[in-house]
């Protein structure tokens, strides 16, 4: 059985949207505050449209704490859409009657965009695929799902990933590394963590973010929309999350497939990613420096972004995602009908963002967050908190235990054996990658 897993539900505009995690362990404190802030951080952001000024994100918890702790039960988050107010007709869930049929008939006829179903695709989003697939003449019933507005769900999801982590001393972080081709000059990137979230895009470096929002703002006027690239950071964890042994229990596969996972994402990168494929390896791979005085391993660089043979090395982990534009565009590009196949001037339209690269970040702490807090529990598990700290502090002080190397008195192949030394020294044995 799985040991840790969430799932989210809800239509952008029904009444709400749901998370349920299962395998949180009980003893954790836990508040709606805490997910709140995180809720919030989604919502900002320059380039962000309308939406955002109708919701006020929050989450209510329904179960799984008791007294701010968890309960070690599954935990059911959910999160009101107060634009649901304004689409409760075209998004009930029972039956329509004939006269609230009737209704909406009438209401279309008389140019409400609500009541009118969406038949016109729109180039870049789930519409075509999505109507075939599940054999719909409406696209509403695939737009309301595939909508990013499910991310919501995510990030509170995400946030108690982010509490249960805090526990164990792992943070993770975002920010914005590239809008519609500016890219963060790391040398100009002076503002503190702490200053970059408050900045308009989220961003480390004000003279790249200076420009970054004047390509939003071209975007805007030409009633277009810009992408860009946001970077995940996660610090505190330990070596050996993850493994080698099996394609699916490798970390790098896991946080490449989350990532992916975000509506808006079209690729991922972790470490200097695709950069690697420009360089000489050595001028790539990430030398050993050894062990500090606390036992813990030293790289001269994070080239790997944290993780050698799908598996944690100690080094930060770094993974960036690449945001497309926003499909959804003010100038609708030309398009086809559902119905009809034939071509049609303009794709449907329903108000839209420019950009949302600080927003997609959030997300993808959300997901990183919820990926390493089920890597951490399959390796320490625990039905509380403290079992889980306890395991992972036992792991810590075997990790930091150095072995007995001068005595020869190891297992056989282990550091301290003569074998093992005579094959560490360079001097026999292949060390082949196939």
């Amino acid at each position: 059985m799985a040991g840790f897993r969430f799932l989210t539900a809800g239509e952008s505009h029904g009444q709400s949207l749901g998370a349920i995690l299962e395998g949180v362990p009980a003893g954790l404190p836990l508040t709606a505050e805490q997910i709140a802030s995180d809720l919030a951080r989604r919502q900002r952001g320059y380039g962000r449209g309308a939406r955002q000024q109708i919701e006020r994100d929050r989450a209510d918890i329904v179960s799984g704490v008791r007294h701010g702790i968890t309960l070690g039960s599954p935990i059911l988050l959910l999160v009101r859409n107060r634009d649901w107010e304004n689409w409760t007709r075209v998004m009930q869930v029972e039956p329509l009657s004939e006269d609230e049929a009737a209704e909406l008939t009438v209401a279309a006829e008389g140019g409400d965009k609500r009541s009118t179903p969406v038949t016109r695709l729109r180039p870049g989003h789930a519409d075509l695929a999505g109507a075939i697939k599940y054999d719909f003449s409406d696209v509403r019933n695939v737009l309301e799902r595939a909508s990013a507005r499910e991310t919501a769900a995510r990030v509170a999801a995400g946030a108690v990933a982010r509490a249960f982590l805090a526990a164990l001393g792992i943070e993770v972080w975002s920010f914005t590394a590239e809008v519609g081709g500016v890219a963060v000059d790391p040398e100009r990137s002076t503002r503190t963590r702490e200053e970059a979230e408050e900045s308009p895009l989220r961003c480390p470096d004000p003279e790249a973010e200076s420009r970054m929002i004047a390509r939003i703002d071209e975007a805007r006027s030409n009633g277009d929309t810009v992408g860009g690239v946001f970077e995940v950071v996660a610090h505190g964890l330990p070596v050996g999350l993850g493994s080698y042994v099996h394609w699916d229990r490798r970390l790098d596969a896991a946080l490449a497939a989350a990532v992916m996972s975000i509506n808006i994402v079209k690729g991922v990168e972790l470490g200097l990613g695709f950069e690697q494929t420009r360089r000489f390896g050595s001028a790539v791979h990430d030398v050993i420096e050894g062990r500090d005085e606390d036992g813990r391993w030293i790289h001269r660089s994070n080239n790997a972004g944290g993780l050698t043979g799908g598996v944690t090395n100690g080094q930060p982990i770094v993974v960036r995602g690449a945001v497309k534009p926003i499909s959804t565009l003010a100038r609708p590009l030309p398009s086809a009908d559902l119905i009809t196949g034939r071509p049609v001037e303009k794709a449907h339209y329903e108000r839209s963002d420019i950009s949302v690269v600080p927003a997609a970040g959030i997300v993808g702490e959300a997901m990183v967050l919820l990926t390493l807090m089920n890597f951490a529990l399959e390796k320490f598990g625990g039905d509380t908190l403290a079992d889980t700290r306890d395991a992972l502090e036992h792991y810590r002080a075997r990790s930091a235990a150095t072995h007995d190397q001068a005595d020869g008195s190891g297992p056989a192949g282990s550091p301290g054996s003569t074998a093992a030394a005579s094959a560490s020294s360079g001097e026999s044995g292949s060390g082949g990658d196939d």
